[in-house]
């Protein structure tokens, strides 16, 4: 089958004359499950097939290089990779910053990474870190590029200084747009980095091509890149979905359809939440459709209770790519629980991402700007759109020279 799109990987093992300036130099890759190639080989496989290139070490982020760890906090181990004899490190284990040991291992760090367009996932954290111990070690990074599968909208409040964690790796909005080559490039100028950086780009990428608005729909095969993200559908809506993890309500961890629903509780009225939602800003349900539905979560929140729960369906003839608004959506399913049960325990006390002075929610949003939009009586829809909105659109200009796809 021809196709007519190449992730970075696809072009490096395709074009000799890239792989051209790695001869002769250690090879290191950070990689996931989702790191494959078009015919679904692991890029380690891949890579360490190849007889011109030399790879020395390989790198897992959260969840593991070959995918293991189901949940957050849920660290995984080094170990020595069975296959290749390399020494597999992790960033998500008793680091998560790479170590002067673990950079001694290679010259040039390959990074091959899918990502889901969304501050918080925390492989961009991790793309951060490596680039900081790049430049300090002085190694050379490249990254083999791979598709933004919520594409180019962007949405949420940037994140305020002095919130930078785990789960917010810089000043971006929640759903910031941009590929993982693009986000390094972003990181080297916006940190002041002096490191040797390439973008191995992909080639036929056209973010606002129907039907996929991002993701290469129906030509490329869905990996996930971590356990609970299991489609394109909760790749559109994690930007919003993902706030639940800061919460008391259920996100659907346990079922087959995790962060694709705007909350599920066993003592909260999905229909009222609805109609409240419908009631308050109509506009922000626009490009979707929420289904009322129950569902009852095999572990996690809920655990074996049977949970009302609202849907969101962003596939086929619902979803329209430039009115869907996640973030919005879900910060309006809050105010209209908060609206409805105004003394119900929402916001979650816990450690989270290895924070245990600040709550989850405003981790999660990179300040207390949402919570306590929520939280207030007096605050309306209209606030916080012109809040965010400020947020937005500096965000799309600061972005601009870093775009490569256009």
């Amino acid at each position: 089958m021809t196709q007519s799109i190449q992730f970075g990987i696809d072009r490096l093992l395709s074009e000799p004359e890239l792989r051209r300036p790695l001869a002769g130099r250690r090879l290191a890759l950070l990689a996931h499950p989702a790191s494959v190639t078009a015919d679904l080989t692991h890029s380690l496989d891949a890579l360490a097939a190849l007889p011109d290139l030399h790879l020395t070490a390989a790198f897992g982020p959260q969840h593991g290089l070959r995918g293991d760890k189901q949940d957050n906090m849920v660290e995984s181990p080094d170990f020595l990779d069975p296959q290749h004899g390399i020494p597999i490190f992790s960033l998500y284990g008793e680091v998560r910053r790479p170590t002067a040991a673990m950079m001694d291992k290679f010259d040039v760090l390959l990074v091959d990474l899918q990502d889901l367009g969304c501050r918080i996932y925390t492989f961009i954290t991790t793309l951060r870190y490596v680039l900081e111990a790049a430049a300090e070690h002085g190694k050379t990074v490249w990254v083999l590029d791979r598709p933004n599968p919520a594409g180019r909208p962007v949405e949420g409040f940037t994140l305020r200084p002095g919130w930078e964690s785990f789960v917010g790796a810089g000043a971006m909005p929640m759903r910031h747009g941009l590929t993982m080559g693009e986000l390094g490039a972003w990181f080297i100028a916006e940190l002041k980095l002096a490191v040797d950086y390439r973008v191995i780009a992909m080639r036929g990428w056209q973010p606002e091509a129907a039907p996929g608005h991002g993701w290469p729909l129906g030509e490329r095969t869905w990996i996930n890149p971590s356990p609970n993200a299991p489609n394109l559908f909760m790749a559109r809506a994690y930007a919003g979905t993902v706030m639940l993890e800061g919460t008391t309500l259920s996100e659907g961890r346990g079922t087959t359809r995790p962060l694709e629903f705007l909350f599920g509780a066993p003592d909260v009225d999905a229909h009222a939440v609805l109609a409240e939602m419908q009631a308050l800003a109509p506009e922000w349900l626009a490009g979707c459709k929420l289904r009322e539905c129950w569902f009852e979560p095999t572990f996690h929140k809920f655990h074996g209770q049977l949970c009302q729960a609202l849907q969101i369906h962003s596939e086929g003839p619902y979803y329209d790519h430039a009115a869907f608004k996640p973030w919005r959506l879900q910060a309006l399913a809050f105010k209209a629980i908060r609206r409805l049960y105004p003394d119900y325990p929402l916001w979650r006390d816990f450690g989270y991402e290895y924070e245990f002075d600040r709550l989850a929610i405003d981790l999660i949003n990179g300040s207390p700007l949402l919570r306590e939009w929520v939280d207030d009586p007096a605050a309306t829809p209209a606030d916080l759109d012109r809040a965010v909105f400020a947020d937005e659109s500096a965000w799309a200009a600061a972005r601009a020279p870093f775009l490569r796809y256009r």
